[in-house]
């Protein structure tokens, strides 16, 4: 399985989480920052498809027949991995406090962590930062662009897809001629991160337009990010705010 579709899994985890904490809605009103709607419906019924048919059925084994602990290892070990690209991206913000943090954190858990198994770095207090290349153009003054749903990938936008070519391209694991099983341990990862998303499925079944639903939510939830929490314009509502919040933290960042 290529490695760029665990980027569809990941959004779609983030936008399942923000919608089931914050119980927001969409309005069926025509999107302006949507103007290849009917192209990107396309796409969308293409990935969930795919989805249902192949992905969910893996991800459901895995859950069931995998020990917690390993699944837990899984997690830790991929969310390691993303944290050369997480400090490239916060010096580039001019996060140069953050960026120490994120190298201490990787630096510990790669060690003493036997390659990010194990979470030492929590112990430690060495808080978690999830930055990409996206986040850092936004942060400079780079506008989102239109949206954008990608063939595996998911929602994305035209400043963000990028994104997910130079994340894969920091990670260490992307450098090593490792054969098979370099493409195994991202199969690996893509089945881990999916499911974890497979409690919040009713929540997303329930909406009566999942495409404008994933949309509007995946846009909210980059400006968020984007900003820090603090949008210049338009603020979202404060309990909206604090449901994105909380599902960041919830969120498992993955490459």
């Amino acid at each position: 399985m290529p490695p760029s579709a665990t980027g569809f899994v990941r959004h779609a985890l983030a936008v399942v989480l923000l919608a089931t904490i914050s119980g927001c809605a969409t309005t069926g009103e025509r999107n302006p920052a949507d103007p290849f709607e009917p192209a990107n419906r396309g796409v969308f019924r293409f990935n969930d498809a795919i989805d249902r048919a192949a992905v969910k059925p893996v991800a459901r084994a895995y859950r069931d027949y995998v020990p917690s602990l390993m699944q837990q290892g899984d997690g830790n070990f991929f969310n390691n991995l993303s944290y050369p690209g997480t400090v490239i991206n916060l010096l580039l913000q001019g996060k140069i406090a953050e960026a120490g943090e994120g190298t201490a954190r990787f630096v510990l858990n790669t060690t003493l962590g036997w390659g990010g198994i194990f979470d030492v770095a929590a112990g430690a207090s060495l808080p978690e930062h999830d930055e990409d290349l996206g986040q850092t153009l936004g942060k400079w003054g780079v506008p989102a662009g239109p949206f954008l749903m990608v063939p595996l990938l998911g929602p994305s936008s035209v400043r963000d897809l990028p994104s997910s070519i130079a994340t894969r391209l920091l990670e260490p694991l992307y450098w090593f001629d490792l054969g098979n099983a370099k493409w195994g341990a991202f199969a690996l990862n893509f089945v881990d991160v999916r499911a974890r998303l497979l409690v919040l499925e009713p929540t997303l079944e329930r909406v009566y337009d999942r495409y404008a639903f994933i949309r509007d939510a995946f846009l909210q939830r980059r400006q968020f990010q984007v900003y820090d929490g603090n949008p210049p314009e338009e603020p979202l509502d404060p309990e909206l705010q604090e449901a994105i919040e909380e599902a960041d933290e919830e969120l498992p960042p993955t490459p």
